[in-house]
């Protein structure tokens, strides 16, 4: 169950997989899957509960700590750029039952992203219709059990367009990764243009005594709401996964992961002190955050501008999740650990159709029938687990291989991927007892499958070959 496969093996593999990407399209990937509800969500609600003007130095915080995997993730891209990002490198270096563990994890986690997004905007676009005064039946307006899902007794209910967006985003993603990525980097440059929007006009309305004080719930404010926004300060892990639609990935890859890091850093910062300098932090919307505060400053207008952007901006980290698990799931079946039937590309547009398929019925299964909060507890164990796999296997790699060619190298070793471990490890703690026993179950049925199905066909269950 440990044997590990060869990463000479593995950069050799032929790929059905078209190379495309260029630098930029990568870095706007990376950035459409951070920037979404983070800026237009998180900040106001931990401005308001838990760190006031505070929250810059939440974000800050979470920042420094997913920086500690970045890095990680940036030494193996450019080491091992291949499709599957955390499944592949736990594989190559830890073992196949600890790749398939995490590959297995991760499906269910970018899945459930996917649909927590789609769920999101159609929130938004609930609200749209009612401002134009369009009524829609309501069995096709939420999950049941909702409010909006509040059907007549012995009716069907679903969330219909949140079903429907989780299966435009598979065709989108089917058109071909080029097309696809010009899609995603033309809603990112969007999105930034009106977070730059945000800042720049909401610099003219700052008021600097709504900064005082600046830390009303303490230092120990600043750090819980660290681990809130955590969520709101990874994507590319996502992105990661498609080195091997990169045209250059070994150079360009762990670049893009930085940049994008970066980029939306410096942009939550930003926006974070412009939103508690506008108005008092016990004045800030939970909801709609910056809407809200355009609107108290006289700028209504404005504030339905952000509101569009806010939804471009959840729009963007649907498709690199979404991009993440279809191909973690090609990587899975590439290597004989899923059936290979999933890993049959297209002719044409060198995408693995079968599987975006797949993943974009289940998201809209989920997104359809879930309730938002039930499907967004199924999407933050998996992501932790995934940092503590990478950070732990970059260090082993650098110790039992130091000979091996790396286009980046992750400083500060072992003590930075230390931090990511422990930071993710504490943020685990974080999490309630029903979302342990549903990952718990999860990974049982995973367990399960690999004894029955993956271990037996595996591409390394030759003799002599046991990677």
């Amino acid at each position: 169950m440990f044997r590990r496969k060869p990463i000479e093996l593995i950069t050799e593999e032929t790929s059905g997989l078209q190379r495309s990407l260029g630098l930029w399209q990568l870095t706007a990937i990376g950035v459409g899957g951070i920037i979404g509800a983070g800026i237009f969500s998180l900040a106001g609600t931990v401005a308001n509960e838990k760190a006031g003007p505070a929250v810059l130095l939440s974000f800050l915080i979470a920042g420094i700590a997913s920086a500690a995997a970045a890095f990680s993730y940036a030494e193996f891209a450019g080491m091992i750029p291949k499709a599957g990002s955390a499944y592949t490198y736990g594989y190559a270096v830890l073992g196949e039952v600890v790749g398939w563990l995490i590959g297995w994890d991760l499906l269910l986690e970018y899945t459930a992203i996917a649909a927590v997004v789609a769920i999101s905007i159609s929130g938004y676009f609930n609200e749209l219709l009612g401002f134009l005064g369009l009524d829609l039946p309501l069995w096709m307006m939420g999950a049941p059990g909702t409010e909006n899902g509040a059907a007549p007794e012995g009716s069907y209910q679903i969330n219909l367009f949140a079903a429907l967006l989780c299966l435009f985003m598979a065709f989108v993603l089917n058109q071909g990764m080029k097309n696809a990525a010009r899609f995603e980097t033309m809603l990112v440059y969007l999105k930034v243009g009106v977070v730059l929007l945000i800042i720049v006009v909401g610099a003219f309305h700052i008021n600097t005594g709504n900064w005082d004080p600046f830390l009303p719930y303490g230092v120990g404010g600043a750090f819980t709401g660290a681990a809130t926004v955590f969520f709101a300060v990874f994507g590319y892990d996502a992105m990661s996964t498609a080195a091997e639609e990169s045209k250059d990935a070994q150079k360009h890859m762990p670049k893009a992961i930085i940049y994008s890091l970066v980029i939306a850093m410096v942009l939550y910062v930003l926006a974070c002190l412009v939103l508690t300098g506008m108005i008092p932090y016990q004045e800030i919307s939970s909801e709609s955050a910056f809407a809200t505060a355009f609107t108290d400053v006289g700028l209504p207008a404005l504030g339905a501008v952000i509101a569009v952007g806010a939804i471009l901006g959840i729009l963007t980290v649907m498709f690199t999740f979404m991009l993440g698990v279809t191909r973690v799931g090609y990587a899975m079946s590439r290597d004989g650990l899923l059936p290979r039937w999933f890993a049959k590309t297209h002719p044409v547009r060198k995408v693995p159709s079968r599987v975006t398929w797949v993943i974009g019925a289940a998201s809209a299964v989920m997104a359809g029938l879930l309730p938002i909060g039930e499907a967004a507890e199924l999407t933050n164990i998996g992501i932790l687990l995934a940092f503590v796999v990478v950070c732990v296997a970059v260090i082993v790699l650098r110790y039992r291989r130091p000979d091996l060619p790396r286009g980046f190298k992750c400083p500060g070793m072992p003590v930075v991927p230390i931090i990511g471990i422990v930071f993710s490890l504490w943020l685990v703690t974080f999490l309630n007892p029903q979302t342990w026993l549903r990952f718990g179950l999860w990974f049982l049925i995973g367990l399960a499958i690999y004894a029955l199905y993956g271990y037996r066909k595996s591409a390394l269950n030759r003799p002599g070959d046991q990677g």
